[in-house]
């Protein structure tokens, strides 16, 4: 049986660079959400009351 390539087999070297880049830019700019946050934003779902999605800054 032949395995066929998922398209997650495909390194594109250029590509990956661009959305580093892009997301360095986002640390850097303060456009980034604590995980923290998150996971206070989740527990709060699970508590039945939940909470407004976090901001980035949060």
């Amino acid at each position: 049986m032949k395995i066929e390539p998922s398209l997650f087999d495909e390194i594109d070297d250029e590509v990956e660079a661009a959305a580093d880049a892009r997301a360095e830019a986002d640390v850097a700019a303060g456009r980034l959400i604590s995980h923290e946050a998150v996971s206070r934003w989740l527990t709060s779902w699970a508590d039945g009351a939940p909470t407004p999605k976090p901001k980035p800054g949060d």
